[in-house]
Formats: structure tokens, C-alpha cells, sequence
């Protein structure tokens, strides 16, 4: 089983801005955890870029051939109808994940435009909704 995580703008910058909302880990040691919490069970794979054509091509990229992808559009997923379009073109199943309690934060945050091409979404459990969304997809195989 595959499963890409494709995380969006600033999450490279994780461990280090506000720290006091995203937690003081960076996303590679938290992605290492990841791969071998699941080594036995899964191909993990990670990217992450700034630039919204370049996540719409990594969703492009994997989204017929891998059994699952765990997005945080981060900031793009209250303004990219282009992702939102990528997702609901491709056939693996997407779950959205924010790291943050969208809900809870400034209004514009509170929507999202990926959410309803994905089969879920997880947000505000920090870290962890990563984990959460890679056993929902390892469920439905």
C-alpha cells in the first residue's frame, strides 16, 4: 500500500512559527516517526511545497496509482479551487488534515475548499491527524 502526505505552504517552516498553534516539531522528524511507526505496513512518501501549481501536480502525480494522500493545503485550502478541482479529478481517496483547530481561528479559515472532494477531514489533534487519517485510509483496504 501507498500512501502520499502532501503538505502545503509555510508546514516546511514547522518546529519554528508559531509555535504556540503548530508545536515546536519540524515535519521531517515527525515524518520519520511516521515511517516507522507504519514501515510493516505501507510505502510513505512526502512532499511539500509553497507554490500551489506544484501541490497540484504532486496530487496529479500520485493521485491514480497510490492507494491514499493526506493533505494539508495548509493556507490553500481556504483559497485554491485549482486544488480542490485536482482532487475531485483523481481516484485515490484524499483525507484533509490541519494541524489546527480551523474552526476555532480567524473566519477566512473556517472554509475549505478541498474538504468536500475529500472522503475526510481531521483537524485540530496537531501532529497526530496525520497518523489518524494514515489508519482511516489503512481501514478501508
Amino acid at each position: 500500500m501507498k500512501i502520499a502526505i502532501i503538505n502545503g505552504p509555510n508546514l516546511n517552516l514547522l518546529g519554528k512559527r508559531e509555535v504556540d498553534i503548530y508545536g515546536n516539531q519540524n515535519f521531517e522528524e515527525h515524518f520519520q516517526t511516521l515511517q516507522n511507526q507504519f514501515a510493516n505496513e505501507i510505502t510513505l512518501t512526502y512532499y511539500q511545497s509553497n507554490h500551489e501549481g506544484d501541490i497540484v501536480d504532486q496530487i496529479q502525480a500520485v493521485g491514480y496509482s497510490f492507494d491514499g494522500i493526506v493533505l494539508n493545503g495548509a493556507a490553500y485550502t481556504h483559497t485554491s479551487i485549482a486544488i480542490a478541482d485536482a482532487i475531485a479529478a483523481i481516484t485515490t481517496p484524499v483525507v484533509e488534515v490541519h494541524i489546527s483547530n480551523i474552526h476555532a481561528r480567524e473566519e477566512f479559515r473556517q472554509h475549505s475548499y478541498s474538504a468536500r472532494n475529500c472522503v475526510g477531514v481531521i483537524t485540530g489533534l496537531g501532529l497526530k491527524g496525520y497518523e489518524l487519517a494514515i489508519r482511516y485510509l489503512l481501514a478501508q483496504k
